[in-house]
């Protein structure tokens, strides 16, 4: 069971997670990208503050990882721009490190299998575990 997230650790996550989708989303806007929806689906902050695991969701799939990959080239600038917007909420800013969101897929694979004609649910046989030997 993991440690539960403090009041302030939530607070902060929450602020650094509206400021960034915006950000993320304005500079999107700018450079005239059309058909790509980015979004911050979940900023965790560490005990002491120091370090924001911010997790992000891509759509179209097929491009997440290059956009991650120059988000990630980006962060010294990120964090510079969110420093900024943030100046009078946050003395300090945390470092980013950014993750891409797979939690979709997880429940899009549950239901796929759910779903299947070969339902372990209503056919236990299947599962290797209850296969008594």
């Amino acid at each position: 069971m993991g440690i539960e997230e403090t009041p302030r650790q939530k607070k902060i996550g929450a602020a650094l997670q509206q400021e960034m989708a915006n950000m993320l989303q304005q500079a999107i806007r700018d450079q005239g990208v059309t058909n790509l929806v980015l979004s911050i689906t979940k900023v965790m902050v560490t005990v002491d503050l120091s370090i924001a695991r911010i997790y992000l969701s891509v759509f179209p799939k097929n491009n997440a990882k290059k956009y991650l990959e120059g988000i990630k080239g980006n962060a010294f600038q990120i964090k510079h721009d969110m420093a900024q917007r943030m100046k009078n909420q946050l003395r300090r800013m945390p470092e980013f490190s950014f993750y891409l969101d797979d939690s979709l897929d997880y429940i899009e694979a549950i239901d796929d299998a759910i779903n299947r004609p070969e339902d372990p649910i209503y056919n236990p046989e299947m599962l290797t575990k209850r296969k008594k030997i």
